[in-house]
């Protein structure tokens, strides 16, 4: 009786189909496991993005019982320039940034409204104004102007200092502002 130690073809082949039915069943696990993953951190992803609407919409539990959105007092107002033309929207600007260089204290020197920019043509209006306010009040017009509704954009700011030696001399500016026009159509 002899043993032959040699593997025969039937055990080889069933060798190979159970290593390559074992790699298949790893790489259809991996696969499964990886779209599961995704289909989590997806999932995940979108549940924030609804989260933070619904606060931002202030229908959420994290709202205040009074409804108010715990970002604290953002601005309701539109975030465009409105008005059934562009020439209204055009005063629109102008009123508020004369309302914000008057509540400083301000003086409107001269104002022009630009409707013939280079960006007009998709909707920006733009305002030219020269003003003197008192030299302390420049960061709380920027910040009123900016901060505020709708959404306005300074352009160019040109500061000249008050007089040396003159009593009460105030600083003058010419502030170019821009802001988007939305007809509401």
């Amino acid at each position: 009786m002899s043993m032959s130690l040699r593997p025969d073809a039937n055990s080889t082949r069933y060798v190979l189909a159970a290593t390559s039915y074992i790699a298949l069943m790893g790489v259809l696990l991996a696969t499964i496991w990886i779209a599961l993953s995704t289909i989590s951190e997806r999932r995940v992803t979108v549940l924030a993005a609804e989260t933070l609407l619904a606060q931002l919409e202030g229908n959420s539990a994290f709202a205040g019982k009074d409804g108010r959105s715990p970002l604290g007092a953002a601005p309701a107002a539109s975030s465009f320039l409105e008005g059934p033309t562009v020439t209204v929207a055009g005063a629109a600007l102008l009123q508020r940034i004369g309302g914000a260089i008057n509540r400083i204290g301000g003086n409107v020197l001269s104002s022009q409204v630009d409707l013939q920019k280079t960006d007009s043509k998709d909707g920006w209006v733009g305002l030219v104004v020269s003003c003197e306010i008192d030299e302390g009040a420049l960061q709380k017009l920027l910040y009123d102007v900016e901060a505020g509704m709708p959404f306005l954009f300074i352009d160019q700011l040109v500061a000249q200092a008050p007089v040396v030696g003159v009593e009460r001399s105030r600083m003058r500016l010419l502030l170019t502002v821009s802001g988007q026009w939305w007809s509401g159509k």
